[in-house]
């Protein structure tokens, strides 16, 4: 595998196929760069030398200053809800560099963050700390771990140049990767302009990459609509199994593709709470834990209504369309859902009603006693083996607690069953933000020592007991922050 040294390395088939939604910029230059984090095994996946990315010519590509030539970044348009309000944006501080191939035959977007301001900056100064960009990795590379559909990152790299934020902080650039960039804010961008061909073109372009079944249906741009409802309803099941709070649910950060994207103020529950909220901003709970299915309901409404012009040319009818297909949302999450807990019961496919039985009343009472999410899960298995006093010891109503044990054990959870889908460890926010510290101040042990659990998640490692471990009662309230 060779580093990309042509013009045809990177394709530029969004700037190609949508040139209006395609500003071409250049990034910043950077003053002194030093590689901070690569991901060997991605980089590897896209075809590109590890050993070549860590040159200064490889890392003028993770921070797009050296580009093979002919290549054209471009900061891309689109609009979003933010808080429920409506803004059209853009890259600010972004820039798709283009798309490469990787091994798989797939098409993969190469992204920069904090790459410099550009014209859609709206008076940012388009750069990046280096906490913002690592917990970006770390987070990241914990969700493609656990089988989630994520974006991913390639590198991180230190920019030398400080970053005004509420202190100055050290510099950096992420270089991600990605099926695409494409939003629901894209959509809402083009339907506001009321240019109905670009809209169709978008589209195609959506349907070409991440949803070709839709080609083939008698109605293809509601068949790209119900797809992606399906994918997100998939992902944010996914993300509430495993205590995931997104923090920023704008529909400028919702994906076609349905990966997650935009790893802001992000983190995962600690001791059960539906109404959690992480970031710093979200002072009404818009986007609270409990809320992300609802929110991620609201956000394909918002899809659907960019839409309506290739839905049908009678706006009743469009309208009706939209409503019919985003009915199956609500479905489809609950199925998806309930098939997770299930697995994380350790039950099996035939014990659905029992089941959902079994985690209203679960749910209520780790609340009741904030229980740490992650460790129950896995006490719960040790549990299924025999030895329930883990479990019990999480409780304050050991009665209840007891009760509700009874009734899981006399459907015969499998164990080894639990064990595969219940991680052991997660980005504990206590340890992201020990490794963020360290990591501002040059020391980034802690930060590989982190990747090293979250990459293997459902494996117990001796070594390793910390990671497993809730944070320790002095952490206090946590808060995670945008870092623009």
């Amino acid at each position: 595998m060779t580093a990309p040294t042509s013009t045809a390395a990177f394709q530029a088939r969004f700037a190609t196929d949508l040139p209006e939604l395609a500003l071409p910029w250049q990034a910043a230059a950077v003053p002194a760069p030093r590689l901070v984090v690569l991901n060997e095994p991605l980089a590897a996946d896209l075809g590109l030398d590890a050993e070549w990315l860590r040159t200064e010519e490889g890392v003028g590509l993770l921070t797009g200053t050296r580009l093979p030539e002919g290549t054209i970044p471009v900061a891309q348009a689109y609009a979003g809800h933010q808080f429920g309000g409506f803004t059209r944006l853009g890259d600010g501080r972004a820039l798709l560099l283009g798309e490469l191939t990787d091994r798989e035959g797939r098409s993969r977007d190469v992204h920069l963050k904090g790459s410099g301001p550009t014209p859609f900056g709206r008076g940012g100064d388009g750069l990046a700390a280096i906490g913002p960009m690592l917990r970006e990795y770390v987070v990241s590379e914990a969700m493609h771990a656990l089988g989630i559909p994520t974006t991913r990152s390639l590198a991180v790299v230190a920019t030398g140049r400080d970053v005004r934020r509420v202190t100055v902080l050290p510099g950096a650039v992420l270089a991600r990767v990605a099926s695409s960039h494409l939003r629901v804010g894209t959509f809402q961008l083009v339907q506001a302009t009321g240019d109905v061909d670009l809209l169709r073109r978008l589209a195609d372009h959506a349907i070409e990459r991440h949803h070709p079944a839709a080609a083939s249906s008698d109605h293809r741009y509601l068949a790209l609509y119900r797809a992606v409802i399906s994918a997100q309803a998939a992902l944010v099941a996914r993300w509430m199994l495993v205590g995931f709070v997104h923090g920023v649910m704008n529909t400028d950060n919702m994906t076609i593709s349905g990966e997650t994207i935009d790893y802001g103020p992000c983190a995962y529950l600690e001791a059960f709470d539906p109404a959690t909220v992480f970031s710093s901003i979200d002072h009404g709970g818009r986007y609270a834990y409990a809320n992300q299915p609802v929110v991620a309901e609201w956000n394909l409404a918002r899809f659907g209504e960019a839409l309506l012009p290739l839905l049908d040319d009678d706006q009743e009818k469009a309208v009706a369309l939209a409503t019919e297909s985003l009915g199956a949302f609500r479905t489809e999450y609950a199925e998806a859902w309930s098939a997770g807990m299930r697995a994380k019961l350790g039950l099996s496919a035939g014990e659905d009603t029992a089941a959902d039985q079994l985690v209203a009343k679960l749910l209520g009472l780790l609340h009741q006693s904030h229980v740490d999410y992650t460790s129950f899960w896995r006490h719960l298995s040790t549990a299924a083996r025999g030895d329930v006093e883990p479990v019990r010891g999480l409780f304050l109503d050991l009665s209840a607690v007891d009760d509700w044990l009874e009734r899981w054990r006399a459907l015969d959870p499998d164990p080894d069953a639990m064990d595969r889908v219940n991680p052991l460890y997660i980005p504990r926010n206590h340890l992201v933000e020990e490794a963020l510290i360290a990591a501002t101040n040059d020391d980034f042990a802690p930060l590989h020592a982190l990747l090293q659990a979250v990459r293997q998640p459902f494996h117990a490692r001796p070594g390793l007991e910390r990671y497993a471990d809730p944070a320790p009662e002095d952490f206090g309230r946590y808060q995670t922050f945008c870092g623009t």
